[in-house]
């Protein structure tokens, strides 16, 4: 489940690396998101999703509270800024990387570099953008469904705010407008779901159907992508 690009194969090395770009990233969107609506999780939905992610990934609980001073100014933070950049890949899969930086320098080097040296190409901005759209999604696993009836489950989440419900064995995805995530979410609680994340997605409006000899390229880039520690979430149009 989920929108972004999640690595499947890592090897022992690359896992460490790939662990600590992982912190990086959690900590930073922790202090974001504190940043933008205070500290306390019970009132900023968004600090409370990176929380549960964070703990998900086995963050340390002072890593947590110190990223969290961070954002409410208890503690020095780095100047951090959001970034998105967009571009092509293999198979003319269309891909928007979501970065939050200290350094936007770095980061351009970083994102520029992971795209050419695995087959892909970085575009303006505006050029791939369009074939996504800014939506609310709301995760429910599987778990939190079990023992509900689908059909009576599935009317909550409509009546509760859902435009759009996908399935897998993973648990179902509630699609909502942008605009209405807190509220959906709330009312999605309130109807007895548990949530394990609720956050804003670029979810493409066309899949694309890539050639089956430009996947593996393409997977290389998005592990590039995914693996720096500067960049938050990947996302693609491609249906690997």
């Amino acid at each position: 489940m989920g929108r972004h690009w999640q690595n499947i194969k890592l090897g022992k090395g690359k896992l460490d690396a790939q662990r600590a770009a992982k912190f990086t990233q959690l900590s930073r969107a922790i202090t974001m998101a504190a940043k933008e609506k205070g500290g306390d999780p019970a009132m900023n939905a968004k600090l409370s999703t990176a929380i549960e992610k964070a703990k998900e990934a086995f963050m340390p609980k002072d890593n947590i509270e110190r990223a969290v001073k961070r954002g409410t100014g208890e503690l020095e933070a780095e100047q951090l800024v959001e970034l998105l950049y967009e571009g092509y890949g293999p198979g003319g899969a269309a891909i928007l990387v979501e970065c939050v930086t200290d350094n936007r320098n770095r980061t351009a080097t970083n994102v520029k570099t992971a795209f050419t040296r695995n087959g892909g190409t970085l575009g303006a901005s505006g050029s791939v953008a369009w074939m996504f759209e800014r939506r609310g999604v709301i995760e429910i696993p599987a778990f939190s469904l079990e023992g509900k009836d689908p059909d009576e489950a599935e009317m909550a989440l409509i009546e509760a705010g859902a435009e759009d419900i996908e399935r897998d064995e993973q648990g179902w995805e509630v699609i909502t407008s942008f605009s209405d995530l807190g509220e959906v979410r709330a009312k999605v609680e309130k109807a007895g779901f548990k949530i394990s994340s609720a956050e804003p997605a670029y979810i493409a409006k066309d899949p694309l159907k890539v050639p089956e000899d430009q996947k593996e390229a393409l997977t290389e880039l998005l592990e590039a992508l995914d693996a720096d520690e500067d960049v938050k979430d990947v996302y693609t149009n491609a249906d690997l």
